[in-house]
């Protein structure tokens, strides 16, 4: 095998070197800052967010236009303390600006576009450089290693559509650089998983990565067939809450804390959890994170609060006072672990059930919504219900460029999953509420489990 030492210490930074990438050498900055006091990253996040601040009077009409409108002049804000003045975007607005989002000194073709479900099921375009996009990859690589996952070290994800290496350079990527195993929560049965197990044993990745509902699904697989060969050094979830029982179940299974990470694509990611857990390590070299009350005054300590992120790196479409629309708690506690970067508590928001098919097998909802909220145009928001096993119930909110033939889109779509003789009832309504307790659901399995 391949040794994880040759691809750290060799292939990898020789291929990042012809690709002219900065992310191992900003990774190997991030790697010094996350030591440094709280005061000097507070003073790197300041200087930053006054850098936005000059360059969005300057290169972004949008932004300008709005903190005129409120009577904010360059002279209104000279720290991160004046954020307050500054209005929220929500994710309506970005929806319907998106071209005037973007700065006037960047062109639109020459930027990387990824559509996002979101974290409430509401579909958003996002707009970044490729440089900015590997500054993102460099601090989720630092986080990575928290979960005492080491580069080169073979990966095993439990994620949807994975990326399977499809051609030479792809296949080297795979070899050479960061091997990656998958087992695609599209479909996830019996034979799916002793499939991944097999994989695993022979390539041994010592880090567990995947949705947080996902991992706990295949916890439960392998705690029911006496599964003994999947055996990370580290688990690091992501992408939805991650439940106090389903974590217990993981971390049992396993034998290895779970590191949970908090972020979105908006803006990549927000706050990870390190070896001591005890909160999430927050972002704040690239990110302002706010937790505001309903009044829009700042949350006390240990009080929950709406999360609300300024981007301090994506010049291109800058995401100002962004509403995230989930809810967490900022602590003023300092971790053991000894770094700098402040912490966060629980994250309430987002829910998602695994769907069951005809023969057993489940398909992870985070999966559904990726594969048809993303690629419909029109569709602002949606929610997957499953009522029984012969139908599945779809509400969705329309807005602009919707087309008719997308419900027959969706409708085939799910057939397609979960078999033709399926009833998809697709319906149109004006907004999806959260539950109660303020968690979004975008998908619902009714079905006992």
């Amino acid at each position: 095998m391949f040794s994880s030492l040759i691809r750290r210490n060799f292939t990898e930074p020789l291929f990042v070197l012809r690709s002219g990438s900065p992310r191992l050498r900003y990774w190997r900055h991030l790697e010094q800052t996350q030591w440094y006091s709280l005061n000097r990253l507070r003073e790197i996040q300041n200087a930053r967010f006054c850098d936005l601040w000059r360059f969005l009077w300057e290169n972004n009409s949008f932004h300008k236009s709005r903190f005129e409108e409120l009577g904010l002049s360059r002279e209104s804000v000279s720290s991160v303390a004046d954020i307050g003045k500054l209005p929220l975007m929500t994710k309506a607005e970005i929806r319907h600006n998106v071209d005037l989002i973007i700065s006037n000194n960047v062109k639109k073709s020459d930027l990387l576009h990824f559509k996002t479900g979101g974290s409430t099921g509401k579909a958003l375009d996002i707009y970044l450089t490729e440089e900015c996009s590997e500054f993102r990859n460099a601090c989720a690589r630092r986080h990575d290693m928290w979960s005492s996952w080491n580069p080169g070290e073979p990966i095993g994800a439990v994620w949807g559509n994975p990326k399977l290496p499809h051609d030479l350079k792809s296949r080297i990527l795979n070899t050479f650089v960061q091997p990656m195993i998958y087992l695609d929560t599209m479909s996830v049965s019996e034979d799916s998983v002793l499939e991944f197990a097999k994989e695993w044993k022979c390539k041994r990745p010592t880090l567990l990565y995947g949705h947080a509902h996902s991992i706990y699904t295949l916890a439960q697989y392998v705690d029911k067939l006496a599964i003994d060969c999947i055996n990370p050094a580290g688990i690091l979830s992501t992408s939805m809450m991650l439940l106090p029982h389903e974590r217990a179940v993981i971390e049992r299974v396993f034998g290895v804390k779970v590191v949970d990470r908090y972020g979105c694509e908006e803006v990549s990611l927000v706050g990870c959890e390190c070896e001591k857990h005890e909160g999430m390590h927050m972002n704040i070299e690239h990110l302002v994170i706010e937790f505001l009350r309903d009044d829009g005054s700042h949350a006390k300590p240990g009080e929950p609060g709406k999360i609300v992120v300024t981007d301090l790196m994506n010049y291109a479409m800058p995401l100002v006072r962004y509403c995230v629309e989930d809810v967490g708690v900022y602590m003023d506690s300092q971790c053991s672990c000894g770094r700098g970067l402040p912490l966060m508590g629980k994250v309430s928001g987002r829910v998602a059930d695994f769907l069951i098919k005809r023969d057993g097998s489940r398909v992870a909802g985070v999966s559904l919504i990726e594969n048809t909220l993303t690629k419909v145009a029109g569709i602002d928001q949606m929610q997957i219900i499953q009522d029984s096993l012969d139908l599945i119930h779809l509400n969705i909110v329309v807005g602009s460029g919707f087309q008719p033939q997308s419900v027959s889109f969706l409708t085939d779509y799910f057939q397609q999953i979960f078999g033709r003789e399926v009833n998809v009832r697709v319906d149109t309504v004006k907004e999806i509420h959260p539950e109660r307790s303020g968690k979004y659901r975008f998908s619902i399995c009714k079905i006992n489990q």
